[in-house]
């Protein structure tokens, strides 16, 4: 089975996904990855945009400052990037995203009968089901709060970096408004401008 796995944070950068897929230490990261129990790279891949928002809460082991998180009721949209991956793949992804040995299937099953479904109380196991894009189910997972219920906690210049660096990619912006997209967000805002962001690039 094929699923587009929704990035809205780091894993935009394609870069950074292919260590997910296939094992590495991404550019600018502290932990290294094993990898998926298949290596190869995704079918596809395009740009695309979730409803709602992203915002920055929790410390970042890999990155230092806040993660991303995407919060379906925050207003607008998010940007984001779509990878056409095998659900085994998302799978393993997932397990990564929560420190863990790749390896077990989730089962989907609740999340794409009622479009959310929460494995667990981690911060990355709660998988939001956005439709289908050409007949495969558009899958991304968050937290299971609200961007209300955390203290939000501004991200780290190399996570920024990252995070810019997949929207160019995916969107074809340029960094001034990759900048502005991100210097937007709750937990960026305040701290981050978009001329900052920009200049990280």
């Amino acid at each position: 089975m094929l699923v587009w796995y929704v990035s809205y944070g780091s894993n935009m950068n394609a870069a950074r996904l292919g260590c997910y897929l296939a094992g590495g230490t991404p550019s600018g990261g502290r932990l290294a990855l094993p990898g998926c129990r298949d290596p190869a790279p995704p079918v596809r891949t395009r740009g695309c945009e979730l409803p709602g928002g992203i915002y920055f809460a929790t410390e970042s082991l890999v990155w230092g400052g806040g993660r991303a998180f995407y919060d379906p009721g925050l207003p607008g949209t998010a940007a984001a990037r779509a990878y056409l991956i095998t659900a085994e793949q998302f799978s393993d992804v997932v397990a990564q995203e929560m420190y863990r040995e790749p390896g077990e299937d989730l089962d989907l099953t609740a999340a794409l009968e009622t479009g959310r479904a929460t494995l667990g109380p981690g911060r990355y196991e709660t998988l939001v089901c956005a439709g289908e894009l050409d007949g495969h189910p558009l899958l991304t997972f968050t937290a299971p709060w609200v961007w209300t219920d955390v203290e939000l906690l501004a991200p780290s210049a190399r996570y920024l970096r990252m995070l810019a660096t997949g929207l160019r990619e995916a969107h074809g912006w340029d960094p001034l408004r990759a900048g502005a997209y991100l210097a937007a967000r709750p937990g960026a805002a305040g701290t981050w401008t978009a001329e900052r962001i920009a200049a990280l690039a």
